[in-house]
C-alpha cells in the first residue's frame, strides 16, 4: 500500500497500524487531532447508510492491506461455510501469514512483515514460504531464515514490540530460537478486531 498513511487512518476514522511503533505514540495524527484529512476534513460529515457499510469495507482492506478483488474471494469463501459468516471472514483475514507474523511481534507493521516475507526471511514449518497471503493452520510453526540477517531483524523487531500483548491463540518462544506457533485457529472471541464484521458482510452480499 502506497501514499500518505497516516490520511488513511484519519479518513477511516480509526488506527490502522500501518505506520508501526508511531501509532503507539503521541505523535500519531490520531491522537493530535483524529479528524478527517483535508481543507473541510473538521465539518461534520453525515454518512448514508450505504456509506457507513462501504467505509467499514475499506477500514478492513487497509486495515490488511488487501485489495478488492482478494477481498471478496476471502467473502465468497467465507459465505460458502457453515455458521457466521463475518467471524469465517475475520477468520481469514487474521490467518494471513503478513497479519500472522506481525501479531507475533516479529515485524513492526503488516507492510514490514509482507516485506519481510517476499525477501525470503521466514520459515513456515521449515519450509520457505515467499506469499504474505498464505493461510496458516493450527500448530504451524513461524520462525526467522537460518541467516544472521533474518534473525538480526526479527530480534530488533520484537524487541520493541515485546511489550505489546500476544493473541491467546498465537505463543512465541522468544531467544535464541524465535519460533512462533499458532496454538489453534482464533475464535470470534479471540479476534479482537476493531470491525464490524456485519456491516461488511451486508455490504458485500449486496
Amino acid at each position: 500500500m502506497i501514499g500518505p498513511k497516516c490520511r488513511l487512518c484519519r479518513r477511516a476514522g480509526m488506527k490502522l497500524f500501518l505506520k508501526g511503533t508511531r501509532c503507539d505514540t503521541a505523535k500519531c495524527p490520531m491522537e493530535k487531532e483524529g479528524r478527517p484529512p483535508g481543507q473541510h476534513g473538521a465539518k461534520r460529515l453525515r454518512l448514508t447508510d450505504y456509506g457507513i457499510h462501504m467505509r467499514e469495507v475499506q477500514r478492513a482492506k487497509r486495515l490488511y492491506g488487501v485489495l478488492h478483488r482478494q477481498f471478496a474471494r476471502y467473502y465468497r469463501e467465507a459465505a460458502l461455510q457453515p455458521g457466521n459468516t463475518g467471524d469465517h471472514l475475520m477468520q481469514v483475514l487474521e490467518r494471513r501469514l503478513d497479519n500472522v507474523v506481525y501479531r507475533l511481534r516479529f515485524a513492526m507493521s503488516r507492510d514490514h512483515a509482507r516485506q519481510l516475507i517476499l525477501h525470503g526471511h521466514f520459515r513456515v514449518n521449515g519450509r520457505k514460504v515467499r506469499i504474505p497471503s498464505a493461510q496458516v493452520g493450527a500448530g504451524d510453526k513461524i520462525e526467522p531464515a537460518a541467516r544472521e540477517k533474518s534473525r538480526k531483524i526479527i530480534q530488533e523487531a520484537y524487541a520493541i514490540r515485546k511489550v505489546l500483548d500476544l493473541p491467546s491463540w498465537l505463543k512465541v518462544t522468544e531467544e535464541p530460537t524465535f519460533v512462533g506457533t499458532v496454538v489453534q485457529l482464533p475464535t470470534p472471541v479471540e479476534l479482537q478486531v476493531p470491525l464490524e464484521s456485519q456491516l461488511i458482510v451486508e455490504y458485500m452480499g449486496r
